[in-house]
């Protein structure tokens, strides 16, 4: 059935594509199953297709995926939420040059938290939130120098995280607050596994 639905047209033009989950391949290893979720202006979900990877995946594995995408009859995306798959947002590009890239809010702060002690996660979180809930870019990147005043010395790699992924992590804060819960995450995905 999966393979069949590959070669299905897809019409619409109104989709936001976000990217991937895992499942258990046997009993010896974990393989990325990347998902294409499309959610409609209307609300709808469609799943778009699965491909399985390896977890090395880069640009050319992305720029396959999204023109079989594009070629299926999705000529614009208005934007792709991602974890930060390499080489995905540089495929966007090239595919749909007017896509949204947004790095997905959900992860950014669970490798964040990756670099931190445990002691510290409350604290983190605490100077964080103001970065993401932010009314504007602007304001994110005030919250932004105050985090990283208050502990860029102890997690510098935090803070290279945050500042390596600001151009991916801001587009989201351009929408009002019900729009910005709905697209700043890949969390869809996960409700689909």
């Amino acid at each position: 059935m999966i393979a069949n639905r590959r070669h299905e047209p897809l019409n619409r033009p109104d989709h936001k594509i976000v990217d991937r989950t895992k499942i258990r391949d046997g009993a010896v290893a974990n393989r990325p199953i990347y998902v294409a979720l499309a959610v409609t202006t209307e609300g709808r979900r469609d799943i778009l297709g699965l491909w399985a990877g390896d977890g090395g995946e880069g640009a050319k594995h992305w720029m396959h995926i999204l023109t079989e995408i594009k070629n299926r009859g999705v000529n614009d995306v208005l934007m792709l939420v991602c974890d930060g798959l390499k080489g995905l947002p540089d495929a966007v590009e090239t595919v749909w040059p007017r896509t949204v890239v947004q790095t997905c809010v959900v992860h950014l702060l669970r490798n964040s938290f990756r670099y931190a002690a445990r002691q510290d996660w409350d604290k983190i979180a605490k100077l964080l939130k103001p970065i993401y809930t932010a009314p504007t870019e602007d304001a994110a990147l005030e919250r932004f120098a105050e985090f990283a005043e208050a502990w860029g010395r102890k997690y510098p790699a935090i803070v290279r995280l945050w500042e390596n992924a600001w151009e991916e992590f801001t587009p989201f804060l351009r929408f009002d607050t019900e729009i910005r819960r709905i697209v700043c995450t890949t969390n869809a995905i996960e409700s689909v596994s």
